[in-house]
């Protein structure tokens, strides 16, 4: 049996608990890294801040990228002599990085929430996508709520085989 398996048989509660406890690991995790990072489903922003002596110390950032990047626009900056700020863009603009170096430990990429963007920062193909998706789960809304009305009209029907498509 999977973790997931196990994941969907757990209570609402439980599944709260281990989240909360997932978070929490995570977050230890993230903060033990010798940098931080965040990201978009384009771009990863690392900053690395620069100690006093690092002549002759391990490398930093050692190791394979997780996932693939558009080398010639990445970049990075140096900043008042105290980070290194570093900018990466990423091939795979409609995908959640589980981290950066594949050694390090990853977070849950299925519990990213993103922020809110709205429909015009999309381009036209990816917007045109997000609308067909919006209206399809609308009226895939609207098929079971009608559904809904006419078992409560009907209690006299057995749908507990019935697959509605």
């Amino acid at each position: 049996m999977s973790a997931a398996d196990d994941y969907d048989k757990m209570t609402k509660e439980e599944r709260e608990a281990r989240d909360k406890a997932d978070r929490q690991r995570e977050r230890e995790e993230q903060a033990a890294l010798p940098y931080t990072w965040r990201q978009e489903l384009g771009d990863v922003d690392i900053v690395v801040p620069l100690s006093v002596g690092l002549k002759g110390k391990d490398k930093i950032m050692d190791g394979e990228l997780c996932k693939d990047i558009k080398v010639e626009d990445s970049t990075w900056t140096l900043e008042d002599q105290e980070a290194v700020h570093i900018h990466l863009e990423k091939v795979n603009k409609q995908q959640w990085w589980a981290n950066v170096l594949t050694h390090h430990p990853k977070l849950d990429t299925t519990k990213i929430q993103p922020e809110n963007s709205k429909l015009s920062d999309l381009d036209g193909e990816t917007r045109g996508m997000v609308e067909k998706m919006m209206f399809d789960n609308q009226q895939k809304l609207n098929k079971m709520e009608a559904l809904k009305k006419f078992q409560a009209a009907h209690p006299e029907l057995d749908f507990s085989n019935a697959k509605i498509s």
